[in-house]
Order: C-alpha cells, then structure tokens, then sequence
C-alpha cells in the first residue's frame, strides 16, 4: 500500500518545524514540489531547504509538478476554485500513481497548517473516492501564519471570554463577517481592512512572517492603514508576491 504525509511545515521559520513533522519527513521517500512559478521560487527553496536540514538520511528524492492556477478577473470565484481543485487533483493522481511505487510514502509540505486554508486534505479526500488511487495518509500539524503574527506582535488572539472568527480578505470586503471582537484575516487581495468603518479598531499586521523579510505593523486602523498599504505594495513590487495575515480587533 502506498502512504501519504501531509506535512505542516510552518509559517516560514526553519525553526516552525514541530518534532512531529520531522519525524515524518525522515519516513518520506518522495517529496512532491508543486512549482508556482519564478516568482516563488523561494517557497520551493524553503522546502528543500527544511529536508536538507531535518532528514538524517539522505536517500529521499523530490518530484516538481507545476501548480495549476486559479482563473481571476470577471469570473465566479466559488466556480474557479472548482477549477483549481480538479486541474490539481489530476495532477496529484498522477504524481501518485507514477512516482510513488507501492509501500513507499510520500511526501506534501505544506505551508502553515493543512487544515487551515490549504485543499490538500480535501483533494486527496476527492482521489480517494474517485478510486482511481489507492493510498492511506497521514497529516501533521503545523504552526499557521496566525499563531505566527500573533507571536511576533507579543499579543493574544483573543479577549478574556471572547471569540475570534478566522476569514478571508474576499468576506471582509463584503461585509461577511460576524460581530466577533477579533477577527484574523488571511488571503487579502484588495486592502480589505479599509473597509473596517471603525477607525478605533487596532490592527496588527504581517507578511512574510517567520522570513528574513518579514514585516510587522501595529496600532490603530485610522492611524496605519496608508501605511500599511504603502509598505504592501512595495513588497509586492520587490518579491512578485506577497503573503501577509492581520488581526482586526475591538477596542
């Protein structure tokens, strides 16, 4: 029987590693790269550079696929992500079924947390019961982005006895979030805490976080959020992409 380990890699930091994941990537014989592209490479780079650093023996090998992308523009976004997740279905299928020979164990390393905002549980899930691959997985825990900004910015994620809700740039901006005191906002495209009528409300913001070129930017919505924008877009321009999470909370 072929297995699987989805493996939470963390935030960024080579040090994000839990005990647990390196446990598994020293079962792992084949890793499997999904390439996006030139402009982040460096995430393929981090990848490898955590095997370097963690697996004692090195008779493992890594296998590139290139990612398939998202349609963006005029397009329903429910209908694209569709898309996106049957082009990398058949893609895993197929890295699956010829790169991983029977009773050998793969490898998925993901950024953060396989369970939060990554398909990787639900796509292989869908090959499972396609039955066009037989596998068993497992899937380690990983330390997210929010624990992440959280730590960096020394501050809890929640009040005593209050919520926290975990969203998206996407439902910020349609105003499709509950009334929780703090909310963590990930994948923003489009600057959505500008639409946060409050100005009292503090925000504590990161990007590329656990990374040499992490960023952090605090303190009252009204008073950073030019800044933050600002700072957003020349790290955009500088590295062809960007990664950042934020905590939009009550005064």
């Amino acid at each position: 029987m072929k297995r699987l380990l989805v493996i939470g890699i963390g935030a960024g930091h080579p040090d994000y590693i839990t005990l647990q994941a390196v446990k598994a990537l020293n079962r792992v014989d084949v890793f499997f790269l999904m390439d996006k592209g030139q402009a982040k490479a460096s995430l393929i780079d981090l990848r490898r550079d955590i095997c370097e650093r963690y697996i004692t023996d090195p008779a493992y090998r890594f296998v590139e696929a290139h990612s398939p992308e998202r349609e963006r523009g005029d397009v329903d976004y429910n209908a694209s992500v569709d898309d996106l997740n049957r082009a990398k279905q058949a893609t895993f299928e197929r890295l699956i079924n010829e790169e991983l020979a029977d009773g050998q164990c793969g490898g998925f390393l993901v950024w953060g947390d396989p369970a939060l905002y990554d398909s990787t549980i639900r796509i292989l899930q869908a090959i499972l019961l396609s039955g066009r691959c037989a596998f068993e997985f497992e899937v380690i825990p990983g330390i997210t982005s929010v624990q992440a900004l959280a730590a960096q910015h020394k501050v809890p994620l929640n009040g005593i006895g209050r919520s926290v809700e975990i969203t998206t740039g996407r439902r910020l901006a349609a105003g499709q979030v509950s009334d929780a005191d703090s909310v963590v906002v990930m994948l923003d495209a489009q600057d959505a805490y500008r639409q946060v009528a409050d100005p009292q409300t503090e925000i504590f913001w990161g990007a590329y976080l656990g990374t040499p070129d992490e960023i952090l930017i605090s303190g009252r919505l009204q008073d950073v959020a030019d800044e933050i924008g600002r700072v957003r877009q020349a790290a955009r321009a500088e590295h062809g992409w960007i990664m950042d999470t934020y905590l939009l909370r009550k005064p």
